[in-house]
Order: structure tokens, then sequence, then C-alpha cells
């Protein structure tokens, strides 16, 4: 996953959100890796506590970390933009429509980590799909529409 995401060149300098942390092993590779700022997000106490012990051999890098316990959903109505959403949710997640929507207007790209082929739908574009054994990386990035000014009366 990281080799794609260095061969799009979107980490370095980045802000980075990690939903569904878990063990925080995305965003920490991502700091790891440059990332100006990472943000993890997981709704299990145990998540939260795993992610701050790995932090904490971090070094200096842990200072650019935030760790939030909360549901990824309701993190997302008050977050402010990311650069970079790294999501990870369980292979049975059924709110992606949800949090596809809560992302459409906040996020750069989008990786999400799936059991299955998986399409973004209206509002995202799939910029590129790898499979790795039982487990679908897709990137994706949010569709800006383009407005054309209507012209002018005269102008062709």
């Amino acid at each position: 996953m990281f080799s794609m995401l260095t061969s799009l060149d979107c980490i370095e300098g980045a802000t980075v959100l990690d939903l569904f942390a878990g063990s925080g092993a995305l965003g920490i590779e991502s700091l790891s890796r440059g990332a100006a700022r990472a943000v993890f997000v997981d709704s299990s106490a145990e998540a939260v506590t795993a992610i701050r012990d790995n932090l904490a051999v971090l070094g200096p890098a842990r200072d650019k970390a935030t760790v939030v316990r909360s549901d990824a959903l309701r993190f997302l109505a008050g977050a402010p933009g990311f650069d970079l959403v790294l999501a990870d949710p369980p292979y049975s997640y059924d709110r992606w429509t949800e949090l596809l929507d809560l992302l459409v207007c906040s996020a750069g790209l989008l990786v999400a980590e799936t059991g299955s082929p998986w399409e973004p739908g209206p509002g995202w574009e799939t910029v590129k799909v790898k499979k790795y054994g039982g487990t679908v990386v897709s990137i994706a990035q949010p569709v800006v529409p383009v407005s054309v000014p209507p012209a002018e009366e005269g102008e062709i």
C-alpha cells in the first residue's frame, strides 16, 4: 500500500487520518515516511491504548500524533480536512455511504482496505486498486465538479 502512496507522492508533508486505527500501524508508517501530522481514531479503548503504546517508541515523531477514542462517523462530523485518509474498518463494515458522504468535502485521497472489490460511488473516482491476498486496497479521491460560468450575452 505504501509503495502505491509513495508513487503518488502524497505522504510527505501530509495531514493523515488513520480511521479504525487498530494498532495505529498505518498512521505510524505515514509519520515515518514524512507525514506532517497524523490523527488516529478508533472506538475501542484497547486499540487506543495500543496506539499510544506504539507511539511511545516513535521518539520525536510522536509529537505529530493525536489519538482520539471515537466512533468514526461521530469524529468525522466535526473534523477538519485531511490530505490522506486511511480507512481500515472491519470487513463487515456497512456504513460506507455515510462515511464517504462525510469525507467527500474534507479528504484529499482515501485509502480503503476491504475484503472484496469496492466501488466508492457517486462523488468519488477510483485512482488505483490492488489486491493483496484477501485484502483489497482501493485509492479514491473526491470528484470536484467543474463549474463553467455562463457566457455573457453576445459572447461565444
